[in-house]
This record gives structure tokens, C-alpha cells and sequence, in this order.
């Protein structure tokens, strides 16, 4: 812990008001609004093609965000502003990662698998879950650092924790539905060799992958004053998460 941080620590055992932070300007080409990340993800949605392995993440993507959205609009999170900035600079990684996939330039190790093996003969849900496994794993602790930077908070300034926390359960009410819909169509009793598939989209959580992104969106705010260690470390859980991705796309079962 920085020395600022611990001075934080003890107004707040004080009870004293928060010390306000620098704010860090967003970038130039940063979307305004949640919506405008959904009116993105529908460009992506009606651009590529529905076999595409990329595509299939952007669906379920898209699904989340217009469910988030939706969610800020009622009041559901205590910090609207905060939720609907992270959302917005969460979303970025992915939409700047399917800017430099198209582009020909090079992507972040965590995305390489799910854009590397996207014409595979793979099942749908397995880019869904690889997908979230890059935007998760990687992206979320990275975009939590980056809307606290902008806002003039920290991970630990009040109802960031809560309001995080909430979101897991909208993510893991889609994740149901996505993989309900793989499952509907599928007999178990007959089909025995869709037990491995299930068994490795089993064994990844979003409510895990998510408790994992909090925790390194934490390191990565301690680090933020030390760049050679935060990058480190970054590259370090970027390669990790890539390496997880390659493992959600192995072909186990026969395409449905």
C-alpha cells in the first residue's frame, strides 16, 4: 500500500471526507454513453458472419450490455456515473481489439486465441466462455483501474466494491441463458461425447473469473506508480489468460 492510499485509510477510520484524486482525461475516441457502446456491438453484430467464433462472443456481449444499461437507467447501482464509465472503458478493450484484428495489427495475447481459431468448428458457447475469459480476466481488472484514474476514485472509494459485485449477477443470469440455449438442443443421454465439452465449459465461472479480476485490478492500482512492475505484471496475467483460452477452444466434442 502507496503512502496515499494509507493516509486514505485512516481518514476513513477518521471518518473524515475522502481526499479528492487528479482525474486522467479519457482518450480522444472514447464512446459518450453506454448506448453508443450497444449501437457498436449491433455494427458488429450485423457485420460478421453468424459462424464466425467472434461473433458468437459479440451476441452475448451484446446481450450484457443492453442489460447493464438497462440497469443504470433504473437506479439499480448506487454510482450510475462510475458503472457507466467502467462499462464504457470496458467495452473499449474489446471494440479496440476488433479495430486492430481488422486493421492488421497486433492484439493483446488474452484475445489471440478467440480471433486466432474463430473459423474453427467449434461450439458456439466455447467462444462465448473463451471470449469472456479474455474480457475478464484480463480486461475487467485493467478497465477498473483505468475508470477509477478518470473519475478521481480508487477500487476502494465507497459503493465501487458494491456496485461491481452487482454486476456479476446480471453476467451470470446471460452466461445461464447462453448456455440453456447450447443445452436445449443437445440429449444428454444419447449424445456421450458432448460429457467433456460440458465438463470444461463447467469448469470456468464468471463469479470467480470476476472475484480474480477484482483482485488484480487492486494490484494493478498499487502498481500504477511503479510502470515497470505494473507492466510486468500485466503482460504476466495477459499471457496467462491467453494461455486459459487456448484450452476453452479445443475441439472435445463433434459440432452441433
Amino acid at each position: 500500500m502507496g503512502l496515499l492510499d494509507a493516509l486514505d485509510s485512516v481518514r476513513k477510520v477518521l471518518r473524515l471526507p475522502p481526499r479528492s484524486r487528479a482525474r486522467q482525461a479519457p482518450p480522444p475516441r472514447q464512446l459518450p454513453t453506454v448506448a453508443a457502446v450497444v449501437a457498436a456491438l449491433r455494427t458488429i453484430d450485423t457485420e460478421l458472419d453468424h459462424h464466425d467464433g467472434v461473433w458468437q462472443f459479440n451476441r452475448m456481449y451484446l446481450q450484457v450490455t443492453e442489460l447493464v444499461d438497462e440497469r443504470i437507467r433504473e437506479g439499480y447501482f448506487a454510482n450510475a456515473a462510475f458503472m457507466e464509465r467502467l462499462d464504457i472503458v470496458f467495452a473499449h478493450l474489446y471494440l479496440d481489439t476488433v479495430q486492430a484484428d481488422a486493421e492488421g495489427r497486433h492484439i493483446a495475447e488474452c484475445w489471440e486465441p478467440v480471433f486466432d481459431q474463430r473459423d474453427q468448428p467449434l461450439v458456439p458457447i466455447q467462444f462465448a466462455v473463451a471470449g469472456m475469459n479474455a474480457h475478464i480476466n484480463h480486461d475487467l481488472g485493467v478497465a477498473v483501474v483505468a475508470t477509477c484514474q478518470q473519475l478521481g476514485l480508487s477500487p476502494s472509494s465507497p459503493g465501487v466494491h458494491a456496485d461491481y459485485v452487482k454486476v456479476t449477477g446480471l453476467l451470470a443470469e446471460v452466461h445461464e441463458q447462453v448456455r440453456q440455449r447450447f443445452l436445449n438442443g443437445v440429449v444428454l443421454s444419447v449424445d456421450r461425447e458432448l460429457s467433456p465439452l460440458l465438463t470444461l465449459m463447467g469448469s470456468w465461472s464468471i463469479a470467480r473469473a470476476r472475484e480474480a479480476a477484482w483482485t488484480n485490478s487492486e494490484v494493478l492500482w498499487e502498481l500504477r506508480d511503479s510502470p515497470v512492475l505494473r507492466d510486468s505484471f500485466q503482460l504476466s496475467l495477459c499471457r496467462a489468460v491467453g494461455l486459459a483460452g487456448r484450452t476453452l477452444l479445443v475441439r472435445v466434442a463433434a459440432p452441433i
